[in-house]
This record gives structure tokens, sequence and C-alpha cells, in this order.
């Protein structure tokens, strides 16, 4: 007695209870559901018994909440069972009996009269069977509507997920004492109303560049989250929102601190793709980067809006080389449709694209050796700056006919010039304010060239990356003549300090080799790589406004090298580290050194 109420006491009991309670209710529905089609009272009065009494045992305590609702949808999927079945044995023995009827009047057996029924004998066996059956083709429609159970997700929500991933991270960046500090920051001189460039007028600096106090221990994260559906086969749709300090295309990273404020969150995918055929994928809105490349060109936090068809096929003669390759219409920037806003007759379409093509091939050799190679081609249209109409600002003009050529977005490195040739004022020529924009000198059409090598070494994996871009658009004496006017070119000269033709330092090439022991994308833990590398990048050699914005702060004119690697902690979380170490290409010393610690975590 004791023990017993020693058991009561821990609460035990309520808990044997409550299970046993449970287990008679289960007993009593399989007793209900299997007797229903023999029973003469309708399975609506059993299943409403059956139901009153799981229910209140639900709300008694007894049993819990989710066993209960599971209980009760199998009560009442049961009970649709048992009454579908009783009804086909009704059916059954109505039709048997008028057989009967007719049987017996024609061997001159007894005639039934009117209001008369004969019930025929229906074996066990055949009330099982169809008992059987129609349980199982209620149960199969209970599944597929999702009711059959209460926890059973719709059917539309398989067919959507949700990823994503955190990464915080701890950056330092080291100045030589040596480095210039006369760097412009082009890109904030081109917003608002542009920089007076008239000394008389204005004695103000235009924003300087840090370029020589060190910044340590900056914490720093990104997070995204995407929302993904394949609305069928051949046919998916996906959203994904990101952090970011500002609308840069070339990072999501967002800086911490600021007082403990609220982080901005931006939308940075939304796209629908179809595949008309097996090997063809068509891509359309604000999507991932369809091309084989490296961050030596494109960030890998950028995204390209428009549209790209991506076709991969596999050749029937050899399974294992594959031909892929992408096309590419990115619109980068619409000219305003109210410019100039003041004005009565409106600018003509002026409008920036990217048309890219690519065509590569993947080709597994065997089972430690694979290359994958591409060659494309990138047309930048109407991204140059170009020289503007003579202007009237003092008199009131509303801006100047080439503003729309300024780029919308730039990091640093490329050729600049000046875009608004204006008009002084005859009564006070000295004393006329000249506020002044910067744009792209040089034009830019790309090849670039990807070479992948997996192999294996000592029983890990060893991957070789090169990549090599020329721009065959640059051409130093076309930039400085399309400049037009005297002084224009405002950048890329070299250290002497000279500003003359002769003084123009640039290029149009760069290249990047990379290589990385171990596993190149952590997922399980324990996995781990290492890697080593080295890119030189001249002035011109791409637009500086979509590459990395780590190497040497982002855009051209750099070279350096970098090490790194990565161990995971656990699965899919994993700990990097990285060194960065960057001079410029010509003109005045900038030597950059950043260390890059963090933590990532994907789900």
């Amino acid at each position: 007695m004791n023990h017993l109420k020693n058991i009561s006491q821990r609460g035990t009991l309520p808990a044997l209870r409550q299970c046993a309670l449970a287990a008679a209710a289960a007993c009593a529905l399989v007793f209900a559901a299997g007797n229903a089609a023999a029973q003469a009272a309708p399975a609506s009065t059993t299943d409403s018994a059956m139901v009153k009494l799981i229910r209140g045992l639900i709300q008694s305590g007894t049993l819990a909440k989710d066993v209960g609702e599971a209980l009760l949808a199998q009560a009442q999927t049961e009970a649709m069972a048992a009454q579908v079945a009783a009804q086909q044995a009704q059916r059954m023995a109505a039709s048997t009996t008028a057989a009967s009827a007719v049987a017996a009047g024609s061997a001159g057996g007894v005639r039934l009269e009117a209001g008369d029924v004969r019930v025929p004998y229906i074996s066990q066996t055949v009330r099982d069977q169809i008992r059987d059956e129609v349980k199982a083709q209620v149960m199969a429609q209970a599944k597929d509507e999702g009711w059959a159970a209460p926890n059973e997700t719709p059917e539309w929500s398989k067919r959507i997920r949700v990823e994503g991933d955190v990464r915080v991270r701890n950056e330092s960046r080291g100045y030589a004492g040596n480095n210039s500090n006369i760097e412009i920051n082009w890109a904030e001189l081109n917003k608002g109303s542009g920089y007076d460039v008239n000394p008389n007028t204005n004695l103000a600096l235009p924003s300087i560049l840090n370029t020589r106090e060190d910044r340590r221990n900056l914490f720093r994260a990104r997070a995204r989250l995407g929302v993904y559906a394949d609305l069928t086969e051949n046919t998916k749709a996906g959203v994904r929102l990101a952090s970011g300090s500002d609308e840069s295309p070339v990072s999501t990273t967002q800086t911490l601190g600021g007082g403990l404020s609220k982080k901005s969150v931006w939308l940075d995918q939304m796209w629908i793709s179809h595949k008309p055929v097996d090997w063809l994928t068509v891509t359309a809105g604000r999507f991932g980067n369809p091309f084989m490349s490296t961050d030596l060109l494109y960030s890998n936090d950028l995204n390209f809006d428009g549209i790209a068809a991506q076709f991969e096929k596999k050749l029937a003669s050899n399974r294992d080389l594959s031909l892929f390759g992408t096309l590419g219409l990115i619109p980068l920037e619409y000219s305003s449709d109210n410019a100039p806003s003041r004005s009565q007759t409106k600018m003509k379409s002026e409008n920036k694209w990217l048309l890219g093509a690519q065509f590569g091939a993947d080709w597994k050799i065997d089972e430690d050796n694979r290359v994958r190679g591409a060659l494309a081609y990138y047309n930048f249209r109407n991204i140059s700056g170009q020289v503007s109409q003579p202007c009237a600002l003092y008199a009131g003009a509303d801006g100047c006919s080439t503003d729309w050529s300024r780029p919308a977005f730039m990091q640093k490195g490329n050729t600049l010039m000046l875009l608004r040739d204006i008009s002084l004022d005859p009564l006070n020529p000295a004393g006329t304010p000249q506020p002044q924009y910067v744009g792209l000198a040089s034009k830019f059409r790309l090849i670039d060239l990807n070479l992948r090598w997996d192999t294996a070494v000592a029983g890990n994996n060893l991957r070789l990356d090169a990549n090599f871009v020329k721009n065959t658009a640059y051409d130093s004496r076309d930039i400085w003549n399309r400049a037009g006017l005297r002084g224009a070119i405002v950048n890329n000269f070299g250290a002497t300090g000279g500003t003359g033709q002769s003084d123009f330092k640039s290029g149009g090439n760069a290249y990047m080799v990379q290589a990385t022991y171990g596993k190149p994308a952590p997922t399980a833990r324990g996995d781990w790589n290492v890697l080593a590398g080295y890119k030189r990048i001249e002035p011109d050699a791409m637009p500086d406004g979509y590459n990395d914005s780590t190497f040497h702060g982002g855009g051209t004119n750099a070279r350096g090298y970098f090490l790194g690697g990565s161990y995971a902690i656990d699965k899919n979380m994993w700990f990097t580290g990285r060194w960065i170490s960057t001079k410029e290409v010509y003109g005045p010393p900038q030597a950059i050194d950043t260390l890059q610690l963090e933590f990532n975590a994907r789900f």
C-alpha cells in the first residue's frame, strides 16, 4: 500500500489512467468501426457516441490534445467507411431480393407481397471484403486531401521550401602610412547636384576616402532568407530578402553598432523560371549570377536583373562530357522619364545594358579528375561617359544633356572624366559655379575565360581555378580623345603628379589564379579547406562597380594575394579565416591589408 501511495503521489497513477483510457477509446473505436456494417443502428449514431467520448476525454485532460485529435480523425474516417459499406451491402441485398422474387415466381415458389423484405445471407468474408475496399478508397481520398490526420500538411506546402544563411564577421583593415591621402570618393561626388570645381566659388574639398587610418575589430553580419516554390515540375519561382547597409549591388554585409539601431532588409531576389525542354531553363526577374565566373569580375553577392536562358546537355556519345551555356539580357539602368524635370523638352531614351553570352564544357575524365571551362563575351552598352552640350547652369538650366551617363553605382579604379561642358556667365566668368559629375572614360567589351580543374591529391580534393579577362574595347588614346575637354580626365595618372596624356596610366587586362585544397564547400562536421591565390586587375579591365568589394576595398587598379581556410565545427556551420594583401597597379601608393574572421551557418 505504501508503494502504491508513493506511485500515486509521484503522478504515475494519473499517467497510467490516461494511457488506459486512451487504449480503451482506441479499442472501442476499432470495435465500432469493424462492426458498423453488421449493426442495425445507423453508423452516424455510433460515430456520434464515439466522438462524444473522445471529446470528453480531451476536455477532462485524460487524453493529450494531439492524441485525441488523431483518434477523432480516425473515428470519423472509420465510421464513414463503415456507413458506405453498410449502404453498399443493403443495395446488394435489395438486388438479390428482387432477383430471388422473380426466380421464385417463375418457379412457382412463394411470391413476395408488397411490403415484404427478403434478406439474403451475406457471408462474413464478403462483408469484410466490402468494408476493406471501401475503407481503402476513403483513406486514400483522405490522405490526398490532407484530412486523414490533424497534423498532415496541405499538398501545396510540400512544394515550398525555405532556405537561408547567416554570417557574423570580425574585420580589420590596415593601411600603409605612406599611402596617398588625396583619393577622392568619386561615387559620393556623383550624388546630389555635383561638385563645384571652380576654386573661386568653392574652397571645400570633395569627399576623401580614408587611406591611412587603420580600422580594427569591425563586427559585421549578413543574413539572407529565401522562399522558393516548385509551381510545377518545370516551373519555379523564388523571393529572397537580404541585409545590407545601402543599395550596393555587390555586398549584403551590414556593419553592426550604430547605436544598436535596427538593421535594414532589402529585396535581394525575385524571379520565375521555366523549363520548356529538359536541357533549357529560362529565368526572368532578379536572380543569382547565371554565368560561370569568379569574384574577379562579379561579386559573389551580385544578382542580375532581366532575363537569362541557360542550357546544359550531356552528349549522347559520351555521358561524361556535357555542354552548357548562357545568354543574358541585363538592364543596368534606364534613363529618367522626366529629365530634365523643369523643361518642356525631355531627353531621349538612353538606357544602359549588359549583353552576355557564354559557352562551356564539363568533362569528367575519371573518378578523380574533372575539368570545367567556359568562354564568355560581355558587351556593356552605353555605360561610358559622354561630354554634354554646352549648358548654362548660371541661367537656370535644369542639368546638362549627358548627366544620365554617370554610373548609378561605382567602387573605384576606372578612369573617370568630367561630363559637363559648363557655359560661363559673360558678366562674371571667374565667379561662375561649375558643379561637375564624372563618368567612365573607357568602353567595355569583355572576353572572359574561366578554367577549373578538380583532382585528388593525398586523399583530398585539389581545385585549381584560373580566370582571365580582357577588355577588347580598351584604347588609351581613344579614352583621352573621347574626354574632349582639356583636363577632363581626372584620375589614373602616374606617381609623378603630372596630368598630361603622357602621364596617363591604365590597362585593360585582369587575371586571377587560386588553389583550394580540401572540401571546397564545407557542410559536414570536420570538413575543411585551405586556399591561396593572386589577382591583378588593371584600371579599365572591367567596370569597377560589380566585382568583389573586399579585395583592395573593391573595384579595379589592384593587385595582391590572398590566403584563407575553413573548418566545419558542426553540420552546416563553419569557421573561415581570410588574409588579403593588396596594392595599386598604377598611380600613387595605396597598400591595404585585410583580415576577416567569420562564422557561417546555412539552413
